[in-house]
This record gives C-alpha cells, structure tokens and sequence, in this order.
C-alpha cells in the first residue's frame, strides 16, 4: 500500500509540474517578440529543440503547444532571453538594431533602442458604424517655440471610442496602446491644402508656414513630428508623408499637370527642382514626380528624408483608391491614415507599398559586430531576401539576358522551356444535361484574398537556384521541375490543375513545387527529368500575410462584416458594405491591390521605350526581384482552387468557369447558398468553398441568368467569369 501511495503522489506531482509549466510559457506574440529581440531565427530555435521550423511558426502563432521533454527547454530558452530583453524599461537595448539606411542606400551604424509598436488596428468585434472623422483640432503655428505645446496636443487628439461588440462571454478589458514614439506623435502623414493647413490623423490640423518645398521639407523634419516607427527591428522608421493638394501644389509653384506624360515628373531646369538642388536636397533616381522622395544622405545614422504624394499628378490611382483623391483633406487623412497603421505608410502605387512591406517586415540587412574591430557594420538577415538573385532559365520573361542570351528575339517558348503558372483563365461547353435540368441562374463565387491566403505558410526560395538532372522529387524543396503530368486522367468538368487555361498537359513542363506537390496528391508518379532547386529557403512571406491580413479583417469589421456571422446575414452585409463607409472601402480596396500588385512587383518587366531586348533593367538589382517566388504563390493559389473545386464536384456540383479565384456554377437561385452543397447536419461541405469574410473564403461575386451565361459561353466565346460582376473583372482589379 505504501508504494502505491507513492506512485500516485508521485503521478499528482507530475501533474503539479504539468500545470506550472504550462502557466510559465508567455503568449504566443511574447514568443515571437523574445526570439525576434535576441536575433534568433526560427530555424536556430528549432535546431536547438530538435523540432522542426515549422513547429516554432505554429508555437509562436498559438495554432500548438510544446509538450515536454520540449516545453521545458522551450520556457527555459524564453526565460533566459526574458531577462535579457524585458518588455518595458530597457527593452531591445541590449540588441544590435538594424544599421539605419538613407534614402539611396544602407550606412551601418551602432544599435538603437526600437521604437515602439503602433497601436493595432480594431478588432473585428469592433462597431461597424462609419467612424466619424473627428473634429479639426488646431494646432499653434509650428516653430522653434511650438515645441511645448506638443504634449497638450496629443492628449486632445484621441480618437473618439466605438461602442464594443455584444458577446455573450464576458471578456478581459483590452490592454492600454503603448504610448505613441515622441518623435511620431502626430501621425505618419498630413494633407496639406492650399492654406498652409496640414491635415494629420486623428483630426488634428497643423499650421504649416513654408511656401517653397525646401522649407516644407525642413518644417516636416524638425516640427512636424511626423513618421511611423519600423515594422521590425532590423528595418527603418517610415518617413513622413506630405500629401500635396491641387490648391497646395499651386501655392508651392506646382503645375497643376505634368507635360512629361511618359517619364511622368518635372524636367530638371524646373524652379522647384533647381531650387531644391541648391538647398542641398536631393531626388531619388524617379525624379520629381507624383511620389517625390525628397532627401540628404544620412549624417550620423540620422534620416533625412520626405515622401511626397502629389495628388493633381494621379498619385493615388483611381483603381486602388477609387475617388479618394476628391476627398476633403481631414476625410483623405483619414483614409490615407488608416492604411498607413494597419499597412504601410503609403510610398507609391499600392503595388510598391505591397512590395515594400515585404522588405519592411523581412529586412535585407541587419546590424552585425565586426569581430576585427568591434564596430557594427551591415551584414544579411537571416531569412531575408538579402542580395539580387538570378533566376533558372525557365523562370525569366523572356526580356532577360539568361533567356536571351539561349533564343532568338522572337522564339516563342514551349511548355518544356517556360515556367508558366498563372491564374485560371478556363470556361468549358455547358453539357446536354445541365441545358436540360432547367437552371435559371449563373453564380459566381470569389475567394476573399485568394493570393494573400497561398502564401500563409508557403516554402519559399531564398537563395540562388541549383541545377540537378533526374532528382528525386522533394515537396520540402521549392524550385522549378520539368514533369510530364499529361498522363493524370481528370474529370473534364474540371479545369486541369496545372495549366492556366485549365487544358491537359500534352508532355513535359516546367512547374513549381506546390503545383507537383498537388500532382503526387491526386495520385500521380512524378519522375523530374531536371529541376532548379533553392536549397535556401523558408516562409518568407508568413509576416506579409499576417499584416496584410489583419489589415483587411480590421477594415472589414469597420465595414460591418466580421468573422462567424450566419451565412444569410453576411450576404446581407456584403450587399452593403461598401455603402456604409466610402473612405474605408477605398482603404479596403487599396489593401486587395497591394496583395496583388506586390505579387506583380516579383517579376516586374522592363519599362520605357529606350530598354533594349537582352537587356538588364533597374528592378533586377532588387534583392525583392524573385520570379521563383510569384510562380510558387500564384501556383499554391491555383491548386488550392482546384482542390475546392473538386470537393464540390464530389458533390455533383461542377463549374463551368473560372477566372482567377473567381468561380462560376449554375444555379437553381440566384445567390451561393443556392447550389453549394451542405451535409446531412446543414453544414458547409468539408472542403469545398465556404462563406465568409476570413481569407480563403468566399464571397458572393456576382449573378446573371442562365441564358446570359450560356450565349458568353456558346455565342461570344468569352468567359462568363470575367462579366460576372457585371462589369469586368480584369479591369476592375479583382
């Protein structure tokens, strides 16, 4: 009796022990912020525990815990490096930070304290009401005397509180925003109108005295208290942005258009631009043009730096940001606000912004001590895109010297020479049976950041590409492979899986891992002929993802769609979202388009009329130039729709286009919930397409009748798709 008594004490202290190791492990975004705090990579980490990369994304994500033996070493490691690098008080001073930059390279400088985070963007309980725009609070002429004023300022710039979301469990009231960077503290941006008023968020409005650009560049460094703190601690605080109106741009001797209609920015013997130049003011290679960023080389790891939006000039494109431009300059601030917290501060096209977080979130260098003489000086981050990497043969456009350098000008390349994967452009002839079963409608379906939500998790190409002849075909290894998938028999409803066109394969091609990893899923013998491998690799564009899908979650919310809603009321909502707030859907909009312009950006072509074929140009000395890398999403993207699609046609429910991640079936009614199929219990089918408002589900996209649908398909040869919306789909961005 004596030695079972033991035992089962001996069982309660290890239960005991159990349940004091899981309270001492920290939250899932403390995980992160330690590990990040003491330079440590998430493949270090899980070299020292034995486990796997993945295992230390899905612990610090919250998705798993660690269970012993693991979880003490685990707790024992953020324990250690909890000492380190407190939350509060001395927090990252002890870590080397990244080497600050100017605007036209990187100068290494010795670490700095990271700034602190920006408060994060509404959660999407948040009430949906049209956030009113606060009112215009006036600010003291900015001068050396205004300083003192700074503090009463920011107190009385609170924006006003949103009624909190009804939920029937009883939560714990949300922690207090970290206090705003004294350096930051009226916002990361202002618009200035024509009075020398500058709009910030908020509602705060600052008198601006300058009536040159020199001295609007020196007022927003040394009064304007404008910026936003780095996306990461080895990146760069976000420069100011002046928004310039059409009155502003007057008054600061501005035409009101640009005569350059092609290179689109002010000849050099222009009086602005000559008088920056003897200011010592410096452009960058872009010139003076809609995005003017106005700068001198750093001095002493101090920016000098301001970006400039020049709205008469179109720098907020009409199809990212709708009519923001007409906005009234409190209502644009607002707007151009609201994506710089939850995104990026606005620095171009939303196609740049989409590129330029990625390098924000995932900086190039960092800052290293050089063991010789002890200074820091700028090495690679580790897990970055760190240097311009050329890319195999089969993944260059055809401009590219590797390419040119193989064929001849007009050599139109085949399947087994070119790495094609694109999004679907697919539509079949309507069969006797479907003319027959009297359906009344065409559905289409649009899946809610279809290429955002591909590269959550997506294994990536990091490095230079290797050449190998007959490899064994390794799914953990991304890269480029030549496979003759052509003899997979698939349904003919269904579009192929690995062509754009949706049409079967007719022998050897070259395509990325995550579509031949799709391959061997549908059951196919996959024998490479030669493959282009990156042994250097890993989820380069999880933290991209997460932002930008926090961002459009938030944006939603204030839209009034939100997470878990029943299908019939987020239909509804859907219905009228963009009606509820116009400002926040011209930010939702922006946020769709620097998703899929940043994917563009990977491959960006040559522009001009003086390039010359063969030749190099400008975007392939970006470290961000990675053709590889957009093959890989856009061919996640496209198998993750096939996979869908061929759950619902387990069903019996087949369709009969699909453009991009919009899919269109026939229907008996006019809406989704009218042909996707359910099971026994009145659930979405495992699987297939769900609505929703989270990414990788689907929205209601458009509806037209039966007969519309089949004259698109039959008559017009056009994809019923790309009209489904009732406009087109291309155009329209989506």
């Amino acid at each position: 009796m004596p030695n079972d008594q033991d035992e089962l004490f001996a069982s309660v202290d290890a239960l005991l022990a159990q349940a004091a190791a899981q309270d001492a492990l920290p939250e899932p975004a403390e995980r992160k912020r330690l590990r990040e705090a003491g330079g440590l990579s998430q493949d270090q980490v899980a070299k020292a525990l034995s486990v796997r990369r993945e295992t230390i994304t899905s612990w610090e994500l919250g998705r798993t815990e660690p269970r012993p033996p693991k979880r003490a070493a685990y707790i024992r490691l953020l324990e250690g490096l909890a000492e380190r690098f407190p939350t509060q008080g001395s927090q990252g001073s002890t870590a080397p930070a990244a080497a600050p930059e100017a605007c036209h390279g990187p100068a290494a400088t010795p670490p700095s304290p990271p700034a602190p985070a920006v408060a994060p963007p509404s959660a999407p309980g948040a009430a949906t009401d049209p956030a009113p725009v606060p009112a215009p609070t006036r600010a003291a002429r900015t001068g050396p005397t205004s300083s003192s004023s700074s503090s009463s300022l920011s107190a009385s710039r609170r924006p006003p509180a949103k009624k909190a979301a009804t939920n029937k469990r009883a939560t714990a009231p949300a922690p207090p925003p970290p206090a705003a960077d004294p350096r930051f503290v009226h916002g990361p941006l202002a618009v200035l109108d024509g009075d020398g008023s500058a709009y910030c968020v908020d509602g705060l409005v600052l008198d601006c005295p300058a009536a040159t650009f020199p001295a609007l560049v020196e007022w927003t460094l040394n009064e304007a208290k404008l910026g936003a703190t780095r996306l990461h601690r080895h990146g760069k605080d976000a420069d100011p942005l002046i928004v310039i109106t059409a009155e502003a741009a007057e008054r600061l001797g501005l035409p009101r258009e640009l005569e350059d209609r092609r290179g689109l920015r002010l000849p050099e013997d222009h009086p602005v631009v000559r008088h920056l130049g003897r200011a010592k003011w410096r452009l960058t290679r872009r010139g003076f043009g809609p995005w003017p960023r106005i700068y001198r080389p750093a001095q002493g790891g101090e920016r000098q730096c301001v970006q400039f939006a020049i709205l008469p000039w179109g720098a907020l494109d009409a199809r990212s940001w709708g009519d923001s431009d007409q906005l009234p300059p409190a209502e644009l601030a607002r707007v151009l606000g609201s994506y710089a917290t939850r995104v990026i501060t606005p620095r171009g096209s939303t196609a740049v912004c989409g590129l330029e977080l990625m390098t924000a979130l995932r900086p190039p260098t960092r800052a290293v001590r050089d063991e010789a003489t002890g200074s820091w000086v700028s090495g690679p981050n580790p897990g970055a895109l760190t240097e311009p990497v050329d890319p195999a043969p089969p993944e260059a456009p055809g401009e590219h010297p590797v390419v040119a350098s193989r064929y001849p000008r007009h050599h139109e390349r085949t399947p087994d020479q070119a790495l094609d994967e694109e999004a679907y452009d697919w539509f079949r002839p309507l069969t006797d049976e479907e003319c027959a079963r009297g359906y009344s409608h065409g559905v289409g379906i649009d899946v809610n950041m279809a290429f955002a939500a591909a590269a959550n998790r997506l294994n990536v190409g990091t490095g230079p590409a290797t050449h190998v002849s007959s490899p064994a075909f390794d799914a953990k290894l991304p890269g480029s492979w030549l496979v003759d998938l052509s003899h997979l028999d698939l349904d003919p409803r269904l579009p192929s899986p690995f062509t754009p066109k949706g049409t079967r394969p007719t022998g050897p091609a070259w395509y990325a891992t995550s579509t031949v990893a799709y391959a061997v899923e549908l059951g196919a013998t996959v024998q490479p002929i030669e493959a282009y491998v990156r042994y250097e690799h890993g989820a380069y564009l999880d933290a991209w993802y997460t932002r930008l899908r926090d961002a459009y979650m938030a944006t939603m919310a204030d839209l009034g769609v939100t997470a878990g809603m029943p299908d019939d009321d987020f239909l509804a909502a859907m219905a009228r979202h963009k009606d509820l707030d116009p400002g926040q859907a011209a930010v939702l909009s922006a946020i769709k388009s620097s998703v899929k312009g940043g994917i563009g950006k990977l491959r960006e072509r040559p522009q001009g009329i003086g390039y010359k074929y063969g030749e190099r140009w400008p975007a392939l000395e970006r470290p961000t130039w990675s053709p590889h890398i957009r093959a890989e999403l856009i061919g996640k993207a496209r198998t993750n729709m096939h996979r869908k699609m061929r759950k619902l046609a387990s069903a019996g429910v087949f369709p009969v286009a699909v453009l991009s991640d919009c899919a269109v079936y026939l229907s008996h009614g006019a809406g989704p919930l009218d042909f996707l199929p359910r099971t026994e219990e009145g659930k979405p089918l495992p699987g297939g397409f769900r609505l929703g408002v989270s990414p990788g589900m689907v929205k209601h996209e458009g509806t037209q009748d039966f007969l519309w649908v089949a004259s698109m398909i039959e008559d017009e040869q056009i994809n019923p798709a790309r009209h489904i919306k009732g406009s087109d789909a291309a155009a329209g961005g989506e």
